[in-house]
């Protein structure tokens, strides 16, 4: 299929040494779709893996695309290049289209999701302040993963029962007393 044509009839062409193309050709029964892969994710990038591809013009439907080969070197945005191949029999995926890419990949470790009003920024490092037996306070360090604006993830040093304080004061210290106060009482509560 020919998508740009860049002459028109009656004009001159010249032979060998023009730089500028003539068409743009384009096999479109197969896309190539190319993805940079989080090095984070990059191990899981294997030939043979399946994605799901969302496009804008097709709300509420995937197509799936199979990985072909990767460039095996993790270049300087952290990220892996992956080249996928999606079917297109019917001529519904156009060449140039942008689509998000979602990988079937296992998460490298269980993490949870926090409010960053919760991180308390101290010269030790990162904490979290969780509340313990008999309602005392303890910061612990975590290790952050990826940061969603008003969320972000926690990898490392807190667990999943773990009762956190949201909106810490500044002034909070390991072992100091502290009342519970769940997420549906009032804000004004200490």
């Amino acid at each position: 299929m020919i998508t740009a044509r860049n002459t028109d009839i009656g004009a001159l062409i010249d032979s060998g040494n023009s730089s500028k193309e003539l068409f743009h050709i384009a096999s479109t029964d197969r896309m190539r779709v190319y993805v940079s892969v989080p090095e984070v994710y990059s191990r899981e990038a294997k030939t043979g893996m399946v994605a799901d591809l969302k496009l804008t013009e097709f709300p509420g439907r995937l197509f799936k695309a199979r990985l072909t080969t990767t460039s095996q070197s993790i270049d300087a945005t952290r990220t892996l290049l992956a080249e996928f191949e999606a079917s297109n029999s019917t001529g519904e995926l156009l060449p140039g289209a942008y689509a998000e890419v979602h990988l079937h990949v296992q998460s490298r470790a269980a993490t949870l999701i926090v409010p960053v009003t919760a991180l308390l920024f101290r010269s030790e490092g990162l904490r979290i302040g969780i509340v313990k037996a008999e309602n005392r306070a303890a910061l612990l360090p975590v290790t952050l993963g990826r940061d969603f604006g008003n969320e972000v993830e926690v990898v490392s040093g807190i667990s999943d029962g773990d009762s956190i304080i949201v909106n810490p004061p500044d002034s909070l210290i390991s072992n100091q007393s502290v009342r519970a106060v769940s997420s549906g009482e009032s804000k004004g509560a200490q």
